[in-house]
């Protein structure tokens, strides 16, 4: 057996070097082919052939080895345009013009370098199965499950304790434990008395609902190293052979234990097991576009593809909840890392330095909250910046010893990527420089921009598409990076300068808006709308006076009309969007009978939340309940072997839509039992969780995505100028009759003079 294991090591590391020289001499070739020096046009003819392979290839499902030669294909096109743009375009004219052409040319190699290692990190896609487990489950690994909670709503909490304490594993194999970090002997004795109290309070309620619902309660002296510490802290009380981490608002799927631990009897050497992160509620950006059913969530890409890109290369990472670790390894770096704001990054990187393996399976099982606010989201987005740039600059994976080529290169696209502020910002500002200044920011003819430019800008296009398409629709990434690049920029220029200095910052959570505002964060982007706009029409002007410079004016134009689209989506973004619900709804086709007015009747349920449950019925039966009326709902559920879940309910609405009777009915919890079993109604099923993602899978195409955008943008945009325009008159309003009752009141005290 031992020569068995030995032999399979030898062919796994042999194989590894048939791969890391293949790509070398495929790289290499494509260099020599794109130093060929030819002349423009037969490199407009070169181009066009091969982008004419690419529109064409990509409409199948290219596997194996056409993948990999379709990708380099692509990559070509890029190495072609890297060259010809280093060596032919970089010309001093002045001062002004040459920094404005040295910061474009740097975000197009920041681009460049992301593009290539995109297409290195996803040649491969790994999809695994989740093994069967042993049959005897005395066999299977003792597990500590870990809720680090700061300051999030106790009702945030209890939800995912019920879930957590009801997994599909054997009871005496795991522990729930919650760690408080707001009822620390810190908080509690706050030099603030009202802080003090509170956090007692705090630490008392979270104490009794541990002990009520059957999990552990876990805090500590002193809040030190935020979340790793918190983590850490219950990791040195306890014993279990693995833990499994969860973020306080990722309710788990009863299957999450079942799914994971499998992998870790398989391999000795595995320190990790990744899950996706799904979220229920829209972010922000989805909520106030309008885009969260129809649209692929911002989170699918990275792990619907690019986790298992990681995957392949053994560089699938710790994304700090929704994962299982492996206790003797963590050991052996003291636990979750703390040196960056992204321990979980971090940690992974420095047990793949180990020689340790990792996995991601692709199934979610859990249920998440995206933050409700731009404020919330650019709170979040802002500390994976930092971490992820902490990690570049102190712990830089292409110089750390252990990792091998392929996680070098993974770990380095994870952390570069977060500098895509820069190249935002550049592209919004450099049309500007010529049109409005006359800066001269590239310099090439047309033809030399149609033989390199174009082809390479359209071949970044097919692959994103290709790659991408049915989870992350074109232009997508360019908006999002867009709406976070004024403030992720100052937030990546403070780690550079101080790389120590960022503190954890925990992201808002179960936020509510009971109303529709402007988010103050949209000032630089009225600044980009006006100064876009401005360009424009000097573009127009210039294009009448400046005949022979038309064809350079008109595509700088259309650069920035592309800009203009993007702008007036992000404004569309700025006009928050009221959020009344506590509880997101989550689609179902439920069967089940309802007891009320003295019938029984079978009902369908096609949607579900912990507020309540849409019901289907029969128009007899609709006339004869009331609101407020007490009935009796009993749904079949996939976790139950078949036996019905029973519950009370109150009835909430009623509605006819579209002639079918419907009921909004909500719980009317009298027991424990009766919230834990709505928990695993809502909650307890991953299948439900991938037929919710499948719905939104649909590829769109490149031009298909771009009129979505424009029409979501302008749509939403008009919205948003439309309340600021009513916001305006009744401050007009406001304004004068305020100064009616001003002049009233004086005349009213010169008469009381007299």
């Amino acid at each position: 057996m031992s020569y068995f294991r030995e032999a399979q090591a030898w062919w796994a590391r042999s194989n590894d070097k048939v791969i890391y020289w293949a790509w070398f001499v495929a790289a290499a070739f494509m260099l020599w082919l794109a130093l060929i020096p030819t002349d423009t046009y037969a490199q407009l003819i070169t181009a066009s052939l091969i982008l004419t392979l690419l529109i064409v290839a990509r409409r199948f499902n290219l596997a194996g080895a056409m993948r990999e030669i379709f990708l380099f294909l692509a990559a070509y096109l890029s190495l072609r345009y890297f060259f010809w743009r280093t060596f032919n375009t970089l010309v001093y004219f002045d001062p002004l013009s040459f920094t404005l052409a040295i910061m474009l040319y740097l975000a197009e190699i920041y681009g460049i370098i992301i593009y290539l290692l995109g297409l290195f990190v996803n040649i491969h896609p790994l999809d695994r199965a989740s093994p069967e487990l042993p049959e005897d489950p005395e066999t299977w690994p003792t597990v500590d499950i870990f809720i680090p909670t700061y300051n999030e709503d106790p009702s945030i909490i209890e939800l995912t304790l019920y879930a957590t304490v009801q997994l599909d594993y054997p009871k005496s194999r795991y522990t729930v434990n919650l760690c408080d970090d707001g009822g620390t002997d810190q908080k509690c004795n706050d030099a603030v008395p009202a802080k003090a109290a509170a956090a007692q309070a705090r630490r008392k309620e979270l104490q009794e609902m541990c002990d009520r619902i059957g999990a552990n309660y876990c805090t500590r002296a002193k809040n030190l190293h935020a979340k790793a510490g918190n983590v850490n802290n219950a990791f040195n009380k306890t014993s279990g052979e693995l833990v499994l981490i969860l973020d306080v608002d990722h309710v788990p799927t009863r299957d999450i234990l079942r799914r994971t631990v499998g992998l870790f009897l398989e391999d000795p050497k595995l320190f990790l097991v990744q899950t996706p992160h799904f979220f229920l509620n829209p972010d922000p950006i989805e909520k106030n576009l309008d885009t969260f059913k129809v649209m692929p969530n911002e989170s699918e890409m990275f792990y619907s593809v690019i986790q298992r890109g990681l995957d392949f290369w053994n560089a699938a990472f710790f994304c700090g909840s929704a994962a299982v670790l492996r206790r003797t390894y963590l050991n052996e770096v003291g636990g979750i890392s703390g040196e960056t704001i992204t321990e979980d990054a971090e940690t992974a990187l420095l047990l793949h330095s180990k020689g340790y393996t990792s996995a991601f399976i692709r199934r979610p099982m859990v249920a998440g909250l995206s933050p409700e606010t731009l404020g919330g989201f650019m709170v979040q987005r802002s500390r994976w910046a930092m971490g992820m740039v902490q990690i570049f600059l102190l712990k830089n994976p292409m110089l750390l010893k252990g990792l091998n080529l392929g996680q070098r290169l993974c770990y380095l696209n994870c952390c570069f990527f977060w500098f895509f502020a820069y190249g935002r910002l550049v592209y919004m500002i450099a049309p500007l420089g010529f049109l409005i200044f006359g800066l001269k920011v590239y310099n090439a003819t047309v033809m030399e921009f149609f033989a390199y430019a174009i082809p390479h800008m359209l071949a970044a296009m097919f692959i994103s598409d290709f790659l991408y398409g049915k989870v992350r629709w074109s232009f997508i990434s360019e908006l999002y990076e867009l709406i976070q690049a004024p403030y992720t920029m100052p937030s990546i220029i403070q780690v550079l300068l101080k790389p120590r200095a960022p503190t954890f910052i925990v992201t808002p959570k179960g936020e509510q808006l009971d109303k529709d505002f402007i988010s103050p964060l949209g000032t630089p982007f009225y600044t980009l709308l006006f100064a876009t706009i401005i360009g424009l029409l000097v573009g127009f002007y210039k294009y009448f006076h400046y005949p022979m410079d038309r064809s350079v004016i008109v595509i700088t134009m259309a650069w920035c009309t592309l800009n203009l689209v993007m702008i007036f989506a992000a404004i569309g973004v700025m006009f928050e969007r009221r959020q009344r619900r506590a509880w997101p709804r989550i689609p179902e086709n439920l069967t089940g009978t309802l007891e009320g007015a003295g019938m029984i009747e079978n009902i369908k349920v096609d949607e579900v939340a912990m507020g309540g449950i849409r019901v289907l019925l029969s128009l007899q039966m609709y006339r004869k309940l009331k609101l407020g009326q007490g009935v009796i709902l009993n749904v079949q559920s996939s976790q139950t072997d078949g036996i019905p879940l029973s519950f009370g309910m109150k009835i909430l609405k009623k509605r006819i839509v579209n002639g079918v009777p419907h009921l909004v009915v909500q719980f009317d919890y009298q027991t424990d039992a009766e919230r834990k079993a709505a928990v695993l109604l809502i909650y307890g099923d991953s299948e439900r969780w991938v037929r919710f993602q499948e719905v939104r899978m649909t590829k769109r195409g490149i031009m298909g995505s771009l009129g979505f955008i424009i029409l979501q943008g302008m749509r939403h945009s008009y919205a948003h100028w439309s309340y600021a325009t009513m916001l305006f008159i009744k401050w007009i309003l406001q304004s004068i009759k305020n100064y009616i009752l001003s002049w009233m009141r004086w005349f009213g005290g010169i008469f009381a003079w007299n």
